[in-house]
């Protein structure tokens, strides 16, 4: 195979995510980079990230990894992690800045007025930490994860989706939100599949599998 490319714009647990990937694959060639043609070279794409919109943006542009990234989520299995899940989607509330727009939507700051749970006690943001994950629809990307495994958060903003077919998993915090997004060849997380354990390592090996269907091999 060409390899897994996990695309380096200077923001993300690129270290983590390639050691992961390195563990579930060892026979793969896992390639962080910032080079456009490499990444077009992979045979999928893994797209992590911490940190604000604005820079995630800036640094993609700057970078000239823009295009290359929006052709890799047309055409090639492509897993966001974190905000790179967020900056998928048309706009964010982190410095009103413009994503990426591949997918319908919006990405919000968990309100304040609502972070309470049901005792009353007020809830931290960002939200970090364990929490279950709530499978929404069956997809190959969740082969062998029991429904409401734990996966590790850390953000303080979440996705809207646009269109509700895409939503493959959600989580509450206090209320339901969007946890996991999947349409045609791209699968997206808001946790972090990399510092998740068993459940992260599974879900990785999947997608190093995957090949970029709804009802493709597991």
């Amino acid at each position: 195979m060409s390899g897994i490319a996990v695309i380096d714009y200077g923001m993300g647990n690129l270290r983590s995510v390639a050691k992961a990937l390195e563990h579930v694959a060892p026979d793969a060639r896992i390639i962080v980079t910032s080079d456009a043609a490499e990444i077009a070279r992979a045979d999928r794409v893994v797209f992590p990230g911490v940190g604000a919109m604005p820079d995630c943006i800036r640094e993609l542009e700057l970078r000239g990894l823009r295009e290359a990234l929006l052709e890799a989520a047309r055409i090639k299995p492509f897993l966001g992690i974190c905000l790179g899940m967020q900056a998928l989607f048309e706009f964010s509330e982190e410095g009103n800045a413009a994503g990426l727009g591949v997918l319908p939507g919006r990405v919000k700051l968990f309100p304040a007025e609502a972070m309470h749970d049901a005792g009353g006690q007020r809830l931290k943001v960002p939200h970090m930490g364990w929490n279950e994950v709530q499978q929404a629809a069956p997809h190959p990307m969740w082969a062998g994860i029991p429904d409401a495994s734990r996966f590790y958060f850390v953000h303080s903003y979440y996705v809207e989706a646009g269109n509700p077919d895409m939503v493959a998993a959600y989580t509450l915090y206090p209320f339901p939100f969007t946890s996991a997004v999947a349409t045609n060849n791209i699968f997206a997380v808001q946790f972090h599949p990399e510092k998740s354990q068993a459940a992260g390592l599974r879900l990785l090996a999947n997608f190093v599998a995957w090949d970029g269907t709804a009802t493709g091999q597991n």
